[in-house]
């Protein structure tokens, strides 16, 4: 089986690499069955401060990508999600930047914390939109030590991540993080102006 592996020809940057150099990172991670271009699209609405990276995810989906398999029964997720968070740390390495933040929408919500379970101190933030937490994974107790800051916001018309997801997320993430939680009325599976202020808000206080 062919490991995986991130295309940096298909990364989207906020600024060319001769202006990246101490600058902090901001990385999107789209969601399930979209591409690098779908959250790039939001970059001039968030703070300017870090340079922004938007990766396309290994695994075609549809018209599109995925960072892991739709559901079990395609392949093993947890499995496959881990194959992705190394082949993103491994990508990572190949950056230069101050500070790493993470920012996933949906799916990329999910991938941005299995980041965080195989690294806990790399990553100065990360930021969960519309997204869920796995089940329990190898470096939780790890990732409770360490207790990163995680902005996760969601809406109460979202009618795509089930509801025993967002239960489940919510047991988990306040021992698994220093949380920052918002709750949007009407707000369906999508991301709204009020929320990228509250997300701007966040990364410009992990980044002071």
């Amino acid at each position: 089986m062919q490991a995986m592996r991130i295309d940096p020809d298909a990364v989207l940057w906020s600024a060319p690499e001769r202006e990246r150099a101490g600058r902090p990172l901001l990385v999107l991670l789209h969601g399930y069955g979209s591409h690098e271009g779908d959250l790039f699209g939001l970059s001039p609405q968030l703070t300017l401060q870090p340079v922004i990276a938007s990766v396309r995810a290994p695994l075609r989906a549809g018209s599109g990508y995925a960072w892991f398999p739709f559901s079990p029964e395609e392949a093993p997720v947890a499995g496959t999600a881990d194959d992705t968070a190394r082949a993103l740390l491994a990508w990572l390495d190949t950056t230069t930047s101050t500070s790493v933040g993470l920012l996933g929408f949906s799916q990329g919500g999910a991938m941005a914390l299995q980041l965080l379970r195989h690294a806990p101190t790399r990553f100065a933030y990360a930021v969960m939109l519309a997204g869920f937490a796995s089940d329990e994974g190898e470096g939780d107790a790890d990732l409770a030590a360490a207790s990163p800051p995680v902005f996760w916001g969601r809406g109460t018309a979202d009618q795509v991540i089930p509801a025993e997801l967002v239960a489940h997320t919510q047991r988990w993430l306040p021992s698994h993080s220093t949380l920052t939680e918002r709750i949007y009325e009407d707000l369906g599976h999508g991301v709204s102006a009020a929320e990228l202020g509250d997300v701007s808000d966040f990364i410009r206080r992990q980044l002071a």
